[in-house]
């Protein structure tokens, strides 16, 4: 019970910090959520974890988004979501945690080394980077990061940048959920987690709304770098150690 308790906190956690940071609270969920279950279990409860967290966020920040980024970046994201999730089925547990550990660690450095750089935003960089974004997402259970750096270039505003990252985000857990189920992925004694974290997706995508509206997101985003850098490391010490 008291693991069940601190698996539920954090995570609310990643889902606050992945609002505020806009990377999407998977880049915290999937490496927390290794330590309570087997890879393999934490790529299917995610996926499924993900399609309500993405519902909660479009109901929040419902006011806007952008169509042709939907089209853009979305499509090429489902699509390549769905190869992703099919080759994660050929990789061992152990490699994929350390494809995790390592897209953390560079993602994290990369952003907070290169504050300032920028994509051109290009119907051909949206589509790669719905592309990358979702084969990544596919294999190792999280790309908001790539999506995120893509939307980001152009220059959307908080509520349009979370409501548009929703909607293509939805598309992406919705198929690659399937593929994961049918993967042998998602375990019936997992499932009694859905309700739970459902819960801590909507408490925690209000409270990060809440947290935009006080404080720098710019800010904000250096310390949730920070923090999956650590959770980087922390992954590939476990790896190593345990």
């Amino acid at each position: 019970m008291d693991y069940l308790l601190l698996f539920i906190v954090l995570a609310l956690l990643a889902e606050i910090l992945g609002t505020v940071g806009g990377f999407g609270s998977s880049l915290f969920f999937v490496p927390i959520a290794s330590f309570f279950l087997d890879f393999h279990s934490v790529l299917g409860i995610t996926a499924v974890f993900h399609v309500s967290s993405n519902i909660t966020k479009i109901a929040f920040f419902r006011k806007g988004f952008d169509k042709n980024l939907v089209i853009w970046v979305g499509i090429p994201a489902v699509i390549f979501v769905i190869i992703g999730a099919y080759i994660s089925k050929f990789l061992q547990t152990t490699i994929l945690e350390i494809l995790l550990a390592i897209f953390l660690i560079f993602t994290s450095l990369g952003f907070i080394i290169f504050k300032d750089f920028k994509i051109n935003p290009t119907i051909k960089n949206s589509i790669f980077g719905g592309v990358f974004s979702g084969l990544v997402a596919g294999i190792v259970g999280t790309g908001g990061a790539i999506r995120g750096i893509t939307l980001a270039s152009f220059n959307l505003t908080i509520q349009t940048f979370i409501a548009t990252s929703a909607i293509i985000d939805l598309g992406i857990d919705a198929s690659r959920s399937v593929v994961y189920y049918l993967n042998g992925y998602i375990h019936a004694h997992d499932l009694y987690l859905i309700p739970l974290l459902l819960i801590a997706s909507i408490a925690g995508t209000y409270i990060g709304k809440l947290i935009l509206n006080r404080i720098s997101q710019e800010k904000f985003k250096l310390i949730v770098l920070l923090l999956i850098l650590i959770t980087g490391i922390i992954t590939i010490l476990k790896i190593v150690f345990f």
